[in-house]
């Protein structure tokens, strides 16, 4: 059955969050790709178009929320993402060719509950894949993809947020037969006691990852919870910031065939799918802007400004964790894949930017103009409890830490892919000759979907030690791990207090370069993942290691 789905866009303004709900699609959900699958989908189904904002109105992306499942007390979004090349029209950069989610940058935003069920269909309707005969830590099969729910507590296992399955397109023969476009469904069950937040979807494939990122295939995925419910939130509308990186040549993304294949395009940096989309603030007026850094390459130091004026930003949450108390602070740092909600107050009229650090132009625009909101809206002066701290008096074995180390050894491998981006420390993968020079290792600290680096034992807490070893201070290599937040405790020698529950950490290069120490208790589920460097490009070149979660044996 093909969709036929209704849309709704939400006022910014008003911030209705009824008005944003889109009914659930009701089409058939197929398990997977199989010759005795039911009959063939069209060759490109209908799916949510692509709408540009009424005029004036700050873009947002198209939602799609939970909605009840007849005759049960469940919740699903049952959607179909589909995934093929498109024309795309983005705003102050003019038509661009790139692979999409529903024909949009972002794809559309989820929103869910605790407790409730994503089922995602995705068709893959991109072209065939050229044939890859080379490493597996050389970029290869850029039309193929997979889905991670990157900050979501949930299973990395079987059909879930799994990363090592991959969703390939049609091959030559089956196009030149007619066969059907495959389709692949993605199943997440929310644990009913998931905290709120803001979080974000977007391919995992090895080897494919950093160029779709940088086409724009990503979107944002929140849990509502608790949080939202603060009546002081309640009465601010919700705002998605979703901030794309995306790298263009003659409107296309590049195929990654060098090392500097994509990082020497100029990025075009988007909000919400647009190139410095203007939002309006009246004096007095509260707003929750969710930054997502949905990037792959450049982190985001973040001011809000106006001449010498700066908005003060009051954060809320980092990475889906609603904070102790809130902070308010005149910048907001996100490294690659970090998400941060902050609640930003109109004060005096003016033109404002929203600016990166090191970015020549504004990513959006913000006027605070208008009749003022009198008496003005009320900033919160307590927040729910977010997500418990860990004690380090609970670390097993103490005298066992765990470190990962991000090093690169230039010139390793032939052109164009010269460079080895090594995950070393404590569990490296080994390496190919135990006796030769490491440095010149063609294994050694590379990610090998073989081995296991980390073996996790449920309800253990750790310690890690995570630093890179880059000398260049514009050099970052986010942590990502993957499945369990972790709370950093330590940044460069100093206690944090209170400390940050994080789930990507940013690491920027020195002499010497950062390190952050980290509590993490390994909670609720079972399997095989990853933690890696969210400098995409670096992951898709080998700087990632598999961790395994395991039941605790005692």
């Amino acid at each position: 059955m093909s969709e036929k789905e209704g849309i709704a866009r939400r006022s910014v303004l008003k911030a209705v969050p009824a008005a944003a709900v889109l009914v659930a699609a009701s089409d058939g959900l197929f398990a997977g790709r199989s010759a005795a699958a039911p009959p063939a989908p069209p060759a490109a189904p209908p799916v949510d178009p692509p709408l540009a904002p009424p005029p004036g109105e700050f873009p947002q992306p198209v939602v799609w929320a939970s909605q009840p499942v007849p005759g049960s007390s469940a919740r699903v979004v049952e959607r179909t993402l589909d995934v093929r090349f498109t024309d795309v029209a983005v705003p102050g950069c003019g038509r661009v060719t790139t692979r999409t989610y529903n024909g949009t940058i972002p794809g559309p935003t989820l929103r869910v509950r605790g407790g409730d069920t994503l089922r995602l269909t995705q068709v893959n309707g991109l072209p065939p894949n050229p044939a890859h005969t080379g490493d597996h830590n050389r970029p290869h099969d850029f039309n193929s993809f997979n889905l991670h729910t990157h900050g979501l507590h949930v299973s990395p296992s079987g059909d879930a947020d799994n990363v090592h399955r991959a969703f390939a397109p049609r091959t030559a023969d089956e196009v030149a037969a007619g066969a059907p476009e495959p389709r692949y469904v993605t199943t997440v069950d929310v644990p009913p006691d998931h905290p709120a937040g803001t979080h974000w979807y977007h391919p995992h494939l090895h080897g494919a990852t950093s160029v779709q990122i940088v086409g724009g295939m990503a979107g944002v995925l929140v849990v509502e919870g608790d949080v939202d419910e603060v009546p002081e939130i309640a009465a601010a509308s919700d705002i998605v910031v979703c901030v794309n990186e995306l790298r263009l040549k003659d409107g296309r993304v590049p195929d990654f065939t060098s090392g500097g294949a994509l990082a020497a395009v100029p990025a075009a940096y988007t909000v919400n799918g647009a190139v410095n989309p203007t939002l309006t603030l009246r004096p007095g007026e509260v707003q929750r802007w969710r930054l997502v850094a949905a990037t792959a390459f450049g982190a985001l130091s973040l001011q809000v400004t106006c001449g010498e004026s700066k908005l003060t930003l009051h954060q809320i949450a980092q990475d889906g964790v609603t904070f102790p108390a809130v902070v308010a602070s005149d910048a907001v740092t996100l490294a690659m894949g970090n998400r941060a909600d902050v609640l930003v107050q109109g004060c005096e009229p003016g033109t404002y930017e929203l600016r990166a650090a090191g970015v020549s132009a504004p990513l959006m625009t913000v006027e605070v103009a208008g009749p003022p909101v009198e008496p003005p809206m009320a900033l919160p002066t307590a927040l729910p409890p977010g997500k418990p701290f860990l004690d380090e008096r609970d670390v097993a074995n103490p005298d066992a830490d765990r470190e990962v180390v991000f090093h690169v050894d230039p010139g390793v491998f032939a052109a164009p892919f010269p460079n080895a981006f090594r995950c070393l420390g404590t569990h490296p993968t080994p390496a190919a000759d135990p006796a030769g020079d490491a440095a010149r290792d063609p294994a050694y600290g590379l990610f090998d979907p073989r081995h296991v680096n980390h073996t996790l034992r449920l309800g253990t807490v750790e310690r890690w030690t995570v630093r890179t070893d880059e000398t260049n201070p514009a050099f970052n290599h986010p942590f990502h791990l993957h499945t369990n937040h972790v709370l950093v405790t330590h940044r460069n020698g100093t206690r944090l207090d209170p400390p940050v529950w994080h789930d990507t950490v940013g690491l920027a290069g020195g002499k010497p370069g950062d390190r952050v120490t980290f509590l993490v208790r390994y909670e609720d589920f079972t399997g095989r993942t990853v933690a890696h460097c969210h400098q995409l490009q670096h992951e898709d070149l080998g700087m990632m290691q598999i961790v395994e979660y395991v039941e605790d044996v005692e």
